[in-house]
């Protein structure tokens, strides 16, 4: 077995950094092999040759495999990329189904009336399980998606990421019955034998600065005007700065922020686009009230959250995570990403960065949200 490894009850997680498709799935085999897998869980960067990393796949985990591309892979060996990360869970730790939804551009709310009931069929209980779901980053489909599959989950917990392209922003992919697909999303019904929470972890508060959206194109998630003037204008000088200072480090320390049934929800940036308008990472309606957002220290925010799991649950044995390039990014700009890596350290984790991230019914940014499961 490879040392790039951790194995407990309830899953083994393990790493490959080698470039080789073909190397690093026979890296990773050694790493999290194990005789009672139920499902296999990877993720892996865009770099790869998809086509040969996939028949790679198929033929070292022949049985229910789960994965997508990344904008950056994340493990308890910390922030790494160019490479696949993967962990088997174990069939005495949980009971799961994986369902593909394609193409997701015709999405319908009957559509997600017949994918719930297929889900569901063979003893699968809504009421004793949560879903995982990996959805393309780049399909703008994910507040839809959400918002129809959980009401027919009679509200399970519901958690996932949106697939990455290491911010090439060109194309992102989901994996699962032995191909790479896009246009598509995954969505694995998990019945835990063990204890589990679902969690959201962010660590930005409202100010009282406040932006009103009062022009906006939701199909191209973009934001064209802010208190009737160019989007950018009035974001930058809430922030003291030139609209030529705005870029990905500004974007990722000041985003705006929601509030949704009494709950504060990050909005993230993408870019700024030659008009003067301003994409976000996800769908921004008209007349919306935001406020900007201030962070708090991320690697101290992770340490509380970290310890509430362990509180809840009692011990942790395996944490999926799914983890906005935004955080990756700050942790970079700040020289957080020792304090994070040593963080992540002290549990078994297994995650990506994302394009976006969902939690229940809401598709959000600049946020961690996962599961974690308890011995």
């Amino acid at each position: 077995m490879s040392d790039i490894a951790t194995v407990s009850a309830v899953a083994s997680v393990g790493i490959s950094r080698q470039h080789d498709e073909q190397q690093a799935v026979d890296e990773l085999f050694a790493s999290i092999h194990r005789d009672d897998s139920e499902m296999v869980l990877f993720y892996c960067s865009s770099r790869y040759d998809l086509s040969r990393l996939a028949e790679a796949m198929k033929k070292r985990f022949p049985g229910q495999t789960l994965g997508c591309t990344t904008a950056g892979e994340l493990s308890l060996y910390g922030f790494t990329e160019h490479s696949i990360t993967g962990a088997s869970l174990s069939s005495k730790a949980v009971r799961a189904r994986t369902r593909i939804l394609s193409p997701l551009s015709r999405f319908d709310a009957r559509q997600a009336e017949t994918f719930a009931k297929s889900l569901c069929s063979d003893g699968f209980r809504p009421d004793k399980s949560f879903g995982l779901l990996l959805i393309d980053g780049l399909s703008r489909m994910e507040e839809q998606v959400t918002a129809l599959l959980y009401p027919q989950f009679q509200n399970m917990p519901l958690v996932g990421g949106s697939a990455g392209d290491d911010l090439k922003f060109e194309k992102t992919h989901i994996y699962a019955d032995g191909t790479f697909l896009s246009d598509a999303a995954a969505v694995c019904l998990v019945e835990p034998r063990v204890p589990f929470r679902t969690f959201r972890i962010q660590h930005f508060q409202p100010t009282r600065d406040k932006l009103v959206i009062t022009e906006a194109d939701p199909s191209r998630r973009r934001v064209i005007e802010i208190d009737g003037m160019p989007a950018a204008e009035p974001y930058a000088d809430r922030l003291g700065l030139r609209v030529d200072q705005l870029g990905p480090a500004v974007f990722s320390a000041r985003p705006v922020i929601l509030s949704i049934g009494g709950e504060y929800y990050i909005r993230s940036i993408q870019k700024i686009e030659p008009d003067g308008s301003l994409t976000f990472y996800c769908a921004i309606d008209n007349g919306l009230v935001f406020s900007l957002a201030e962070g708090q220290d991320l690697d101290r925010n992770l340490q509380t959250g970290l310890d509430r799991l362990r509180r809840d649950l009692g011990q942790v044995e395996l944490i999926l995570g799914f983890d906005c390039i935004q955080r990756r990014l700050e942790c970079q700009s700040k020289g957080l990403v020792e304090s994070v890596e040593r963080i992540l350290s002290q549990v078994p984790f297994l995650g990506f960065s994302t394009f976006g991230e969902q939690f229940n019914a809401l598709h959000v940014n600049q946020t961690l949200t996962g599961v974690a499961l308890g011995g």
